[in-house]
């Protein structure tokens, strides 16, 4: 299992390094683009199957032990170790990250966005290698250093997919992220540091089983304040969330579906792996401060998009999905509040529901953009038809996608959106003992109003877009009919819809793996 798991995290890697061979992929240079895009896919779709056979292997019955481990001494002098492992909270994150991945190298076979000034399809295929090693590392580490060095490795290369894979403002977007990011991960180093210097080891399953014994009280709330504030950048918690539209609306079809699908969940992660079992006093003090930040960014991510929703405002649609994370992100982030095994597998949950729907999600607009020429929901309704952009009569497959990417995402019961959102919740309701129970509450009845806020502004934008007459919209000048789903986009999409309706009637598959691991980062057993 060790082996396997060292095998997953380097192949990306030497395929990344791959790209750099002059010469490997042939002269032409046609040729040579669509030979490195066939690497990717096929490195991609190995390293998915290295994490199904890792899954495959997992012993679940003990899935709050770390399996497939490797420690080896690495830096003595610092005392870092090359530490690797899983559990029930990293697995399913590591099968996320090498699907979307899988399914992203796929639609670039197609859909890889080329014109004047767009760098060769083999620096694509490089950077997308280099990112899911990035994406990989950071969930299979056990050293906070090494831990740190996988974090920053995915900037550069979403940097690079968004400031020239991408579109529109897509330079000072591309500079937005890696400035506000960078900020945000040398503030957490410093956490780091206090953290690993004043507990003797940066192990993270040491200071796990320790569960904050031997660290006084301010050091365990500096160091929440310290690396909370670099994971609340990548996650994005308001109001540190403001780089993530125009990264979003810049960003390729394929960088949106994974910095959404992935990037996002870093953050959240590394509060449930570093900070809930290594600082607990500190987590405890700080845990209503990080409700009330989560339950404003339910609040504020469900307000925007209503604003964008509305006719006249000119909303991208890819904007609207980018606030509709900052709220989606904002249940996980209330769950891991909580401080309880309820609201933690909850946000463990909602993680992979959001990561599975809103890769959807932006594959699917990705697709209406291609077609439409724009994202603009003002443009794509046809503002003064008075019906919408009829997507139901003109393409009925790719309208009924959408609607139903749309209503998992508000969370109907039955598909992989309701569970997190729902135990989230729950663990408000009854929050761990020491917690303000009359303000969980509060917390409960705001982020109960962001659900309801969250279904208007997707069943308006399914209103606008899917919805209308056909021969109406087309008086407007537009095309009567445009192309339906293609066969390369059901098999990129086919999965995802799948996965999202096994998590919402077997929500047991995720929840089994996570509920046992979760107590044991609880101090529990």
């Amino acid at each position: 299992m060790n082996a396997v798991l060292i095998a997953l995290l380097l192949l990306p890697l030497v395929g990344a390094a791959l790209t750099l061979v002059p010469g490997l992929f042939g002269r032409d240079e046609h040729t040579a683009g669509r030979r490195a895009l066939y690497l990717g896919v096929t490195v991609t779709g190995a390293a998915l199957l290295l994490s199904i056979a890792l899954a495959v292997g997992f012993d679940r019955s003990h899935s709050a032990r770390m399996q497939a481990v490797t420690d080896v001494r690495w830096i003595p002098a610092l005392n870092v170790r090359m530490h690797l492992g899983i559990d029930g909270v990293s697995l399913p994150l590591l099968l996320l990250t090498t699907l979307l991945t899988f399914l992203c190298a796929v639609y670039s076979l197609h859909r890889l966005p080329d014109g004047p000034g767009t760098p060769s399809p083999r620096a694509y295929t490089g950077l997308l290698l280099l990112l899911e090693t990035g994406m990989l590392s950071t969930f299979a580490v056990l050293d906070l250093l090494l831990f740190f060095l996988a974090f920053e490795v995915v900037l550069i290369p979403m940097y690079f997919l968004i400031a020239r894979w991408g579109s529109g403002n897509r330079g000072p977007a591309a500079a937005r992220f890696i400035l506000y990011t960078l900020l945000g991960s040398a503030i957490m180093l410093l956490g780091f540091l206090l953290l690993g210097l004043h507990a003797g080891t940066f192990d993270m399953t040491v200071l796990a089983q320790r569960h904050g014994r031997g660290l006084s009280h301010t050091t365990q709330v500096l160091a929440v304040l310290a690396i909370g504030l670099g994971l609340a950048v990548k996650a994005p918690m308001w109001p540190f969330h403001s780089w993530l539209p125009d990264a979003h609306t810049a960003a390729p079809t394929t960088g949106s579906v994974l910095l959404a699908g992935v990037l996002l969940k870093m953050g959240t992660y590394g509060f449930v792996r570093v900070l809930l079992p290594s600082a607990p006093g500190g987590m405890a003090t700080l845990a209503p401060y990080l409700a009330a930040f989560a339950v404003v960014g339910v609040i504020y991510g469900s307000l925007a998009c209503l604003a964008l929703v509305r006719p006249g405002a000119k909303g991208d649609l890819k904007r609207i999905i980018a606030y509709s994370s900052v709220g989606h992100m904002g249940f996980v982030l209330l769950g891991i509040a909580t401080l309880t095994p309820t609201g933690i597998n909850g946000a463990l949950f909602a993680n992979i529901a959001h990561g599975l729907i809103t890769g959807l999600l932006f594959f699917l607009v990705g697709a209406v953009k291609d077609r439409h020429g724009t994202a603009d929901l003002d443009r794509l309704a046809g503002l003064g038809s008075g019906t919408g952009g009829a997507l139901y009569g003109r393409a009925p497959r790719l309208g009924g996608l959408l609607a139903f990417a749309a209503v998992a995402s508000l969370g109907l019961p039955g598909l992989a959106g309701f569970w997190g959102e729902l135990l989230a919740m729950f663990g408000s309701f009854q929050p761990a003992a020491g917690l303000s129970r009359p303000a969980y509450l509060v917390f409960m009845a705001l982020a109960g109003l962001g659900t309801l806020l969250t279904a208007a502004y997707l069943l308006g934008v399914v209103r606008r877009v899917c919805m209308g007459d056909p021969a109406e919209h087309a008086a407007l000048g537009a095309a009567p009919h445009i192309p339906d789903v293609q066969a390369y986009e059901l098999a990129t999409w086919t999965p995802l819809v799948a996965l999202t309706l096994v998590a919402g009637l077997w929500p047991a598959v995720l929840l089994g793996l996570s509920n046992p691991a979760v107590k044991a980062l609880l101090g529990g057993s």
